[in-house]
């Protein structure tokens, strides 16, 4: 009403840019207010886990988990998946999350075998994938990192277990030119296997799935979501120019969004794939807006700084730290544990997180265990990478990360 809109007046997508759009902090305060179907029709309750904020709810019709299947059905199709795939599941079905619970009646839908190892323990997942010998695997990237480390010091190579495909969730696996990340590059190697990358959440009820062909870029479904790119007016940004994500997740009867706000930076690609689908598809997110940095005059996100990181042999994890000397003015402190037997200095690995930001930022070394005891957080779904104690918080907030 206060944005003079009637419903009639939404006919199609480009009607929608005439209605307000739907924040995260929205969600938080108005959950209740958003369930459009009586309390008895809900059967599934997801939580986001909070790592922007505080946690917001979803409420789920079966419709909507009918839905949720399809979808996931349809990208692990895309991806090359088939009814004889015996997929391990890496990642929570527990917890509320929404994402292993995607997965697993996508899977199901699909015909393949699902293989809920979980995303807790990486000594855990190795043991699953050695007991039940997967084809494909789903999960964070790093953590897929972290259990080869587990199975090569085990004696047990895994480029040797068969595994074709790893499908990777929650962290991106390419550049911005669509190349493969050096985290992509080295899940690759260490598997033998071909990475593709998704992007997801638990709002939107949707993912954007890269194809079989690897081409970069999330297939947008769009049957299942209204995707807008939007600059920081709020205006549409044009193809392949870089803006906020606003979605609207289409099918869904519980908790329907329009026009979320997600956060997230990235662009739209309208060049056809080689796979012949002619949708367009959701480039690597570069960043989230509340991530975004400004040091000495430049605009840094923590994504460039983990790329440059993950280039950087013997770097075995990382982990940033964001102050604010004074306004509009940040200051990060980038923590770095080396493999056994590296002997990189501070000053060198400054110079080539320069090299890709074109600043220099702090860095200070530490062992790699006391690192992964900070960033690997119970009830987190992915390590916590970016610890934000910027003075305008006035509560430390710890940022999502991507590694």
């Amino acid at each position: 009403d206060r944005a003079g809109v009637r419903p009639r007046d939404i006919r199609c997508v480009a009607d929608l840019r005439r209605l307000p759009f739907t924040t995260k902090a929205d969600l938080a305060e108005h959950m209740s207010e958003l369930l459009c179907v009586p309390q008895r029709d809900v059967v599934d309750i997801c939580q986001t886990s909070g790592t922007t904020g505080a946690p917001v709810s979803l409420l789920q019709t079966q419709r909507d988990l009918e839905r949720l299947a399809y979808n996931e059905r349809t990208c692990f199709a895309a991806a090359g998946l088939t009814p004889e795939d015996r997929v391990v599941v890496a990642c929570a079905l527990d917890r509320c999350f929404m994402a292993g619970l995607a997965y697993f009646e996508g899977l199901r839908s699909l015909g393949a075998t699902a293989i809920r190892a979980g995303a807790r323990n990486p000594s855990i997942l190795a043991e699953a994938i050695l007991t039940h010998k997967p084809s494909a695997i789903v999960g964070v990237p790093s953590m897929l990192l972290e259990t080869g480390r587990v199975l090569q010091g085990r004696g047990t190579d895994p480029s040797g277990l068969g595994i074709a495909r790893l499908i990777c969730i929650g962290e991106p696996v390419r550049d911005a030119d669509l190349s493969p990340s050096s985290l992509g590059e080295r899940l690759s190697r260490m598997w033998a296997a071909q990475v593709l990358g998704t992007y997801a959440s638990t709002e939107m009820a949707t993912s954007f799935a890269e194809c079989a062909q690897g081409n970069g870029g999330g297939h947008i479904l769009p049957d299942l979501i209204a995707l807008e790119i939007v600059n920081e007016a709020g205006d549409p940004a044009p193809p392949g120019e870089a803006g906020e994500v606003v979605a609207t997740p289409l099918q869904v009867t519980g908790m329907p969004l329009l026009r979320l706000k997600t956060g997230d930076v990235a662009t739209v690609l309208t060049e056809p794939c080689p796979c012949g689908r002619k949708t367009w598809r959701l480039g690597p997110v570069l960043g989230r807006k509340a991530q975004m940095l400004k040091i000495r005059g430049t605009t840094v996100y923590p994504t460039a700084v983990f790329a440059a990181l993950q280039r950087t042999e013997g770097v075995r994890n990382f982990c940033l730290e964001v102050h604010q000397d004074y306004e509009l003015s940040d200051r990060a402190r980038v923590i770095v544990g080396l493999e056994d037997g590296v002997s990189l200095t501070a000053k060198e690995i400054s110079d080539r997180i320069r090299g890709q930001v074109r600043v220099t930022l702090e860095v200070a070394l530490a062992s790699a265990d006391e690192i992964r005891r900070r960033t690997v957080i119970e009830g987190r779904r992915k390590p916590v990478l970016v610890f934000d104690y910027r003075t305008e918080r006035k509560e430390e907030r710890i940022c999502h990360e991507t590694a």
